[in-house]
């Protein structure tokens, strides 16, 4: 079996972004590739003004939220650099079962790359001048709004992204099970 990789388009972001950013990609993927009976539920990312699905499962958005937590983490131990969370898929087949062993393998069928650069916000330096402050300041304003705005709209890029990926690539999906695909969410070490 194949194993099919979908690398999403790298996002900057700031740590104060991360966990809006990630919890709609993630969930938005889970839902995509969630072929059991779910409770959809509508989540409003007021940030960035879109509307995402979760499956409405607290289990998997617990996880979610723990491996967001991880990775926040060890952002703020990294400052201003490139990584990738990766959302994989997997079956479980046993392995040379025998006497004494009951080992089981992982068989990965498909993988999500989210990639995302993590940089410090602009800090402001001294001045002398308050008019000066003044100036500096309204332009730092109008340059986080322009690359807020433009991470909202690379954030909808991704989504859609993940939609016309889930949509087009079914074959490589094994058979459908009553329960949510076993996967693992792998963050930097």
């Amino acid at each position: 079996m194949n194993c099919e990789t979908c690398h999403l388009n790298e996002l900057e972001l700031e740590p104060r972004e991360i966990k809006d950013v990630l919890r709609c990609i993630l969930h938005t993927i889970f839902f995509h590739r969630t072929l059991t009976l779910v409770r959809p539920k509508d989540v409003d990312c007021e940030r960035f003004q879109i509307t995402y699905v979760q499956c409405g499962l607290p289990d998997l958005e617990k996880e979610v939220d723990e491996k967001i937590n991880q990775f926040i983490a060890w952002a703020e131990k990294h400052p201003n650099r490139r990584s990738q969370v990766c959302l994989s898929f997997f079956d479980e087949k046993n392995k040379h079962p025998g006497w004494f062993s009951n080992k089981t393998e992982r068989i990965y069928w498909e993988q999500w790359f989210i990639n995302l650069h993590v940089i410090s916000p602009k800090g402001h330096g001294k001045q002398h001048s308050s008019k000066a402050q003044t100036n500096i300041t309204g332009e730092a304003s109008e340059q986080a709004s322009s690359r807020h705005d433009a991470l909202g709209s690379l954030i909808q890029e991704v989504l859609f992204q993940i939609i016309n990926y889930a949509n087009e690539k079914k074959d490589h999906i094994p058979p459908i099970s009553d329960r949510i695909f076993n996967h693992e969410i792998s963050i930097p070490r």
